[in-house]
């Protein structure tokens, strides 16, 4: 059966950030630098791990996963932004507005699922290191990987042919700038209480489970850390688990944000929630390798060995 309904719109507008049009050519200015700064950054933590033998460990194939994820979050939504907010250009075909949000949920739902592994990484070199390459070895990597790229994109195709079977017969200006899922399905004029239901419960149930295994993940290494002796393997394990951490707290606190306020935050202005749900796709993946880049001695002193070829890098696994 074909996810398509004929009767669809040709194209949908995007009005950007409602209630700000007069201050778009500028807001784009600082957009557009956090874009090329994520574009640059996420490059560059592939191109490290990829050329550098040293880095060919399980911690830093999901940093290239998550890398690649926040590289197809931002070019699949960004471009388009700026181009609204530099040239008016608002129009969307349908077909694309779909894709696009079929990329951007099923891309967020990618990442959560790669931070819960890579907490996963960190309580199995924490808690069992003498285990730690029987575990995770490239055969169990490799179908991670593939049970998150399975999840995200299992999980939206229902939810894109729902938005797709849908009758549009209303206006077709959507009061965002990107095809969020909720800013589409309000355009509707059939019943979309099953797009509703089924929206809540796959965003539900992918953040709730995976926060919850995080959770357990980061209980457990905080307690071997503190049965720890030595003081400094309890610092050298806090620092390990410390940019996972703030990159977890970077994903999620907009991400729960923007999701739950579309659906009822009635009483926050709207261009709040479009400018913090605009921030949420590049946000993260701006900071996400300038965190890993500080925090990680290992990527820190293969970035900087061209520009200092004399000086001594010590590269330490943890």
């Amino acid at each position: 059966m074909s996810c398509y309904n004929h009767s669809n719109p040709s194209s949908f507008l995007l009005m950007g950030i409602p209630g700000m049009e007069a201050t778009h050519f500028w807001i784009a200015f600082p957009f557009c630098a956090m874009y090329v700064v994520a574009l640059l950054g996420n490059f560059t933590l592939l191109f490290v791990i990829m050329t550098d033998p040293s880095l060919h460990l399980p911690m830093y194939y999901f940093l290239c996963m998550l890398a690649g994820i926040d590289l197809v979050l931002t070019t699949s939504t960004v471009p388009k932004i700026l181009s609204i907010f530099w040239f008016r250009s608002h129009e969307i075909s349908f077909e694309c507005c779909v894709i696009q949000m079929f990329f951007i949920h099923s891309f967020s739902a990618m990442e959560s699922g790669v931070l819960l592994a890579m907490a996963f990484d960190r309580y199995v070199a924490i808690c069992k290191p003498l285990c730690y390459t029987t575990i995770l070895t490239n055969a169990t990597i490799t179908k991670i990987g593939l049970a998150v790229f399975m999840r995200g994109f299992g999980l939206m195709t229902p939810l894109t042919c729902m938005v797709s079977r849908l009758p549009y017969c209303g206006p077709r200006v959507i009061s965002h700038s990107y095809c969020e899922h909720m800013a589409v399905v309000k355009l509707a004029c059939g019943d979309i209480t099953p797009n509703y239901v089924y929206g809540i419960m796959a965003a539900t149930s992918v953040v709730g489970s995976d926060s919850i295994f995080i959770a357990i993940s980061y209980i457990l290494i905080l307690r071997a850390v503190l049965s720890l002796s030595s003081r400094e393997a309890c610092l050298k394990s806090f620092s390990t688990c410390g940019s996972h951490m703030c990159v977890i707290l970077v994903f999620y606190t907009p991400a729960l944000f923007s999701f739950y306020t579309q659906r009822w935050g009635q009483n926050i202005p709207t261009h709040i929630h479009i400018l913090l749900a605009d921030l949420y796709l590049l946000v993260p993946p701006m900071l996400n390798p300038i965190i890993y880049g500080m925090k990680t001695k290992q990527i820190r002193g293969r970035v900087l060995r061209p520009f200092y070829p004399k000086a001594e890098v010590r590269i330490n696994f943890r």
